[in-house]
């Protein structure tokens, strides 16, 4: 019973330091897939080192109300890498790099998004 006491307390510790409470949004990004449909897989990686690098330098990343996912297969096997960005749950697609730019800009920070890239959207509630 200690050692899980201690595991959920590292646990939360380890939410806090990502900064869970503080996020606003969460975008989820197909990439390095095991088995490639969307893209292939160099694409999504460079899409996902991208993405990675610009929430960092934007000050997004951590605390600054934006949590990224790697995510194996979003199950929207075209046009990809794909993307999903909650709470508004914004589907994107052809998530390269000019992409990413456009999405972290305007939507992640602006809070529009990005029309002409949207495969769809369906908030969860």
């Amino acid at each position: 019973m200690e050692s899980q006491t201690a595991d959920l307390a590292a646990a939360r510790l380890q939410a806090e330091s990502v900064g869970i409470r503080s996020a606003r949004r969460h975008i989820f990004l197909c990439c390095d897939q095991t088995k490639p449909k969307c893209c292939d897989r160099e694409r999504s990686v460079v899409a996902w080192e991208y993405l990675k690098r610009r929430l960092g330098e934007l000050g997004l990343s951590d605390a600054g109300g934006v949590l990224r996912t790697r995510a194996d297969c979003l199950r929207v096997c075209e046009a990809g890498p794909v993307a999903v960005v909650y709470p508004e749950g914004a589907w994107y697609a052809r998530c390269d790099p000019p992409v990413l730019e456009r999405i972290i800009q305007q939507h992640l920070i602006g809070g529009r998004p990005v029309d002409d890239a949207l495969i769809t959207v369906r908030p969860l509630s």
